[in-house]
């Protein structure tokens, strides 16, 4: 079975970095487990394995940093696939929509997404193939990955403190946290579908 908390103390804070950079940076990171690495590394710095400010800092560097590498690679390589005529899936005029959303929701999408498995992999490229200026991600791409990084480790110190012996119930705190992520987007795409089946 694989141990997060024997990872976490093996591999620190560079393995802390990595593991956020490539699920934040590389669109293939989207399995690894950001929440649970997040709340996991909060309850052992409550227990003094780890320093809360190092494991912050490592999560805002790999995610701000992988962030921007994502960006770059939806800017450099998306509009290539979605212009590919024979795709079903990867239609020109999706990039077109993919423009209007970020120039419209742009910020906020960026910075919630954070919160939401699988979306914060996506939503950067998805930035950079709407064009989305560098310097206007940049801003909400830091203010997402600085909340992010506090946020959710000082979460897991906190329950931490709150609950002896949490980590041997991380699974069902992550579990927990990654329910409530999903709710604001389970309300999204509610809203969506309604409005589709009332045109």
């Amino acid at each position: 079975m694989f141990d997060l908390t024997q990872l976490l103390l093996s591999a620190s804070y560079l393995g802390i970095f990595a593991i956020v950079f490539a699920e934040t940076g590389l669109l293939l990171g989207f399995f690894l487990p950001g929440d649970s690495l997040l709340i996991t590394a909060g309850i052992l710095a409550q227990q003094g394995s780890l320093h809360l400010p190092g494991v912050m800092l490592a999560v805002a560097l790999g995610a701000i940093i992988g962030n921007g590498v994502g960006y770059h690679i939806g800017r450099r390589y998306g509009p290539g696939v979605f212009s590919r005529q024979n795709s079903r899936f990867f239609r020109p005029e999706y990039v077109e929509r993919t423009q209007a959303f970020f120039e419209r929701y742009g910020g906020l999408a960026l910075i919630l997404a954070r919160f939401v498995p699988v979306v914060r992999t996506v939503a950067p490229p998805m930035a950079g193939v709407g064009k989305m200026p560098f310097a206007r991600f940049m801003v909400y791409n830091v203010v997402g990955g600085l909340l992010w990084a506090v946020s959710v480790p000082l979460l897991g110190y906190w329950l931490g403190s709150l609950i002896p012996h949490l980590d041997r119930y991380i699974l069902l705190v992550v579990g927990i946290v990654l329910v409530l992520s999903l709710v604001p987007v389970g309300l999204e795409l509610r809203k969506a579908s309604r409005r589709q089946s009332g045109q």
